[in-house]
């Protein structure tokens, strides 16, 4: 069986975490890279730790190799602290990745969008996951993998007390039928799924809504 490399941005947060702890413990990857702001406390043979200035991002182009580039990286506004500095996170360092990963030869690519996501939808988040989309797709990569999630279970550490509310909420209506497509999902699922649909080597471009993802 061949052994894989990942790559995997966005690794520190709730997704990106979750993909990195299932792929250390794959059998079929070799190696996982991150692309981090910080280095995190984690350790494991497998795991390279790539402490980078995301300001910067062709000074780091050599090290953007591998099989699969996993990219999980976004935040919220109040976190940015205004929609161009989420922007830059959210497309800007996203698509600059991708684009580097695509030159570099890397043919497997999975990104973290929304659902709802849509370059014309008046939501600037759900407008710029969209736009992401379109030019993402745009890349000549063997494959292209983009996920659509609905309200995700974070981990308990990073769930905050509104995001609580809200799937205590979603979970009420959903046994009622209602509102099933926003069934709250884990990170853990979702991980799972795009770590499965990587290893099945499909070429192509495929959006993954809710309804596919759930396992």
């Amino acid at each position: 069986m061949n052994k894989h490399h990942a790559l995997v941005l966005g690794a520190t947060g709730a997704t990106g975490r979750e993909l990195v702890t299932q792929l250390l413990a794959h059998p079929s990857f070799a190696s996982v890279s991150i692309f981090v702001r910080k280095k995190p406390v984690l350790k494991h043979q497998k795991l390279n730790v790539h402490e980078i200035d995301f300001s910067k991002l062709n000074s780091y182009k050599n090290l953007v190799v591998g099989d699969v580039l996993f990219s999980a990286l976004g935040t919220t506004r109040k976190d940015a602290g205004s929609k161009p500095k989420q922007y830059e996170v959210d497309y800007t360092y996203q698509y600059e990745f991708a684009k580097m990963a695509s030159e570099n030869g890397v043919k497997h690519y999975a990104l973290v969008s929304s659902y709802g996501a849509n370059k014309d939808a008046w939501f600037f988040y759900l407008k710029l996951k969209g736009a992401l989309e379109e030019e993402i797709k745009k890349l000549p990569l063997k494959s292209i993998k983009i996920y659509q999630p609905p309200t995700l279970i974070r981990q308990a550490d990073l769930l905050r007390p509104a995001e609580k509310r809200g799937i205590r909420i979603l979970n009420t209506l959903n046994r009622f039928g209602i509102l099933q497509s926003q069934k709250p999902l884990l990170v853990s699922v979702l991980a799972k799924k795009m770590i499965d649909e990587a290893l099945h080597n499909k070429q192509g471009k495929t959006t993954y809504q809710p309804k596919d993802i759930e396992m």
